[in-house]
């Protein structure tokens, strides 16, 4: 299977080869997705500009350690400009992206932990 979202030699690097930690990672990845989801609606239907800023920073190192390096490039942005409360047309487009794109990585995280 080609995965277009997760990187798998980076997943397989962090885990060590050990399918119980990839397997755990997976999990908390996907707690963390549903929250963090969640969560950027909430404050973005709420204007909370500098909460949406610190989501987006947690939700940074969550994607980068399935390897969704376009993914957390944009969070970095959305980070930024949330906390300086810039470009806000563009929250709503972050969110949908996030949404989307992790939506995509856990089936694929499905898959991998079906072929592993």
């Amino acid at each position: 299977m080609n995965f277009k979202y997760i990187n798998t030699e980076y997943l397989e690097m962090v885990a060590g080869g050990d399918s119980n930690l990839l397997k755990e990672l997976i999990g908390m990845f996907r707690d963390q997705v549903i929250e963090f989801n969640s969560e950027l609606k909430e404050h973005f239907a709420g204007g909370n500009h500098k909460a949406m800023g610190e989501l987006a920073h947690k939700a940074k190192s969550s994607v980068a350690i399935m390897g969704m390096d376009s993914l957390a490039n944009m969070l970095k942005t959305f980070e930024i400009e949330a906390m300086d409360g810039k470009n806000a047309e563009k929250y709503e487009s972050y969110i949908k992206r996030f949404e989307e794109e992790t939506r995509h990585a856990l089936e694929e995280l499905d898959e991998l932990v079906k072929i592993g």
